[in-house]
């Protein structure tokens, strides 16, 4: 038996793995208003480091 995530309630099939629409659409409004969040690695701005400006040297042939 599966739960829904959202109110704990067993999983709808139709819904999976949510009980019922309103619980699949409570998690799209997590999703799109930001409450949740995928964890990612600093892009070049953030670590005070940005490519399109960095100096390199040459290479000497």
């Amino acid at each position: 038996m599966s739960v829904c995530p959202i109110c704990d309630k067993e999983t709808d099939p139709k819904y999976r793995p949510f009980c019922s629409k309103r619980c699949a659409d409570v998690d799209l409004g997590k999703w799109l208003s930001g409450s949740y969040a995928i964890p990612g690695g600093n892009t070049d701005e953030e670590d005070g480091f940005s490519s399109d400006t960095a100096e390199v040297e040459p290479k000497i042939h």
